[in-house]
């Protein structure tokens, strides 16, 4: 069996996949499969998919389903994988060369079950680093602390044991496409530690059809989604008040989309909440005005 599973949620980006696969073909390690979930496209994906699965270069596994948004690709690869360890390498991204390599010698090196995984540096195309690196003191750390303790910036790339993926699905609200993939990892934290490795493993390239850059219309579309994840923000054990204060107003902004009114005794920081109408309502009509503006 293989150590690891590339997945890639993809959908209607057969224009761009061609990079990611090239760059899995171009890995000089081959002990990995490339799990592909089609999340419902109606360009040439599937073509291209089978085009390169008849090339036979590695080892690709294609999944095609009904469009269920990021976080439901993400469910249904964490049910097929069954490999030791999984990345996410999105459609319009890269694996940095030599990536695979790093990753199952370094977990050879220093992995155990006593952590959920390892993290990894990502990068833009011309090799500049995303953000900080980790700091050099350290070799262990949560994702939270990370970016809450050590004041670490940026995207990073993120390397889990399957076995726990498979743990804190993504809920799924009606036709509603979007939660934050950062509740798994959240989750995890509460159980777990992440190796730290200051090595580029992911080629980013922001495209103007990313759900990176289209936040603002995702916020206003999945009300339901977001109100969910702010609400277990708001719950980790490890954040101070300004970090949940933070959540509160977004979680408010996202009840008021989603005409729920009951949020304040749904909500598990009701004081908070109730000190977060006021800029959460404000937050709530200027997403509506750039939407309708847009």
């Amino acid at each position: 069996m293989k150590k690891l599973t590339v997945f890639t949620p993809t959908y209607n980006r057969g224009y761009c996949l061609h990079n990611c696969y090239n760059s899995l073909v171009q890995q000089t390690n081959k002990d990995f499969v490339w799990l592909i979930i089609d999340d419902g496209s109606t360009d040439n994906t599937k073509e291209l998919v089978n085009g390169w699965i008849a090339e036979d270069k590695i080892d690709i596994q294609y999944h095609r389903q009904k469009n269920q948004g990021m976080h439901g690709a993400h469910n249904t690869a964490y049910k097929l994988i069954n490999t030791e360890l999984n990345v996410c390498i999105d459609s319009d991204d890269m694996l940095a060369e030599g990536a695979v390599e790093k990753i199952v010698s370094f977990w050879s090196e220093h992995g155990c079950d006593k952590v959920s995984g390892m993290v990894g540096l990502d990068s833009y195309t011309n090799g500049k680093i995303i953000g900080s690196k980790f700091p050099e003191h350290t070799t262990t750390s949560t994702l939270f602390d990370l970016y809450n303790k050590y004041n670490v910036t940026g995207d990073k790339k993120l390397v889990y044991r399957t076995e726990l993926t498979k743990k804190y699905p993504y809920p799924v609200f009606g036709d509603e496409k979007y939660v934050g993939l950062a509740y798994k990892y959240y989750k995890l934290d509460q159980e777990y530690k992440l190796l730290l490795m200051n090595e580029t493993l992911c080629i980013v390239e922001y495209l103007p059809d990313g759900s990176s850059l289209n936040m603002l219309m995702q916020y206003y579309k999945n009300p339901k989604g977001f109100s969910f994840y702010r609400k277990e923000l708001m719950k980790l054990p490890s954040a101070n008040i300004a970090f949940k204060f933070r959540q509160a107003i977004h979680y408010v902004s996202s009840s008021l989309l989603d005409k729920n009114y009951k949020f304040i005794s749904e909500s598990p920081c009701k004081s908070l909440t109730l000190f977060a109408i006021t800029p959460g309502i404000f937050l709530f009509f200027l997403i509506v005005t750039k939407i309708k503006i847009t």
